[in-house]
């Protein structure tokens, strides 16, 4: 049970900035057949970064000599980073039209995802129930965030990224502290 409420939280940990994302584009009026299009999309890539970011993890684990903890610990300190930093970044948004477009956001909010999946040996549960995880709590954060978007952006935009970093922060720490 708590190996599932683990992966459970790092996929809300991961979805966050997807969920803020989606807020501020939830303000832009997508139509619902592109907010369910998106949704998808990101929960596809939610899905398959992390076995990607796990082959290569299994490669470099192998080839290098550390504490799995340690590593997914570091992983996920990275990723706290990189949330702080785009806490700060102000970027104007315009409507997904194209599925080029939808790629480039799925592939944006989900390169989290492939730096996670290098950990993912650390965590006994399959592979694939992790992704499926992923797949599902990713999805529903994106379509709950274009729908909710033009309703509390302003109120809770940052404040999901912020609970998002504070809740991989606190597991680096943990996994940091189980590798040492």
């Amino acid at each position: 049970m708590f190996i599932f409420f683990t992966i459970l939280l790092i996929a809300v940990g991961l979805s966050m900035d997807t969920f803020s994302l989606s807020l501020s584009y939830g303000m832009l009026n997508q139509n619902k057949k592109a907010i369910l299009k998106i949704s998808l999309t990101v929960g596809i890539f939610h899905f398959f970064m992390p076995l990607l970011g796990e082959i290569i993890g299994e490669i470099v684990t192998r080839n290098i000599p550390i504490k799995e903890d340690l590593i997914i610990g570091l992983v996920f300190l990275i990723l706290t980073i990189e949330l702080i930093i785009s806490l700060f970044k102000k970027e104007e948004l315009k409507p997904l039209n194209s599925y080029i477009e939808i790629l480039i956001f799925a592939l944006t909010v989900s390169i989290d995802s492939f730096t996670t999946g290098i950990g993912l040996d650390a965590i006994e549960a399959s592979p694939i129930l992790i992704s499926s995880i992923f797949f599902i709590v990713s999805s529903t954060f994106t379509f709950l965030g274009f729908y909710l978007g033009y309703k509390i952006n302003d109120l809770v935009g940052n404040k999901a990224k912020i609970i998002g970093i504070m809740l991989l922060f606190f597991l680096s720490i943990n996994y940091i502290i189980k590798g040492c």
